[in-house]
């Protein structure tokens, strides 16, 4: 069977465009972002503008991904 691949195409996200403000917690920081938009697979009480129940929450989607990451420690065994 005779088709065509294509590989796929990785561009670079645009970076934030609101202002960091250095006084904000942890949880502030991803909460209420401009492109928050809720998972309706989760129950609608849930539905508080935090990241972690946005549609976009820690996939290729997301604009922020590089900065959830960031949070991230290694966890590989030593």
């Amino acid at each position: 069977m005779k088709g065509t691949f294509r590989s796929p195409v990785h561009t670079p996200l645009p970076a934030p465009t609101y202002p960091a403000d250095p006084d904000e917690t942890d949880e502030e920081r991803f909460t209420n972002r401009p492109c928050y938009e809720f998972n309706r697979q989760l129950r609608p009480a849930w539905n508080d503008t935090h990241c972690s129940h946005c549609r976009h929450y820690l996939t290729a989607r997301c604009p922020h991904i590089d900065e959830f990451l960031d949070d991230v420690e290694d966890l590989t065994p030593e």
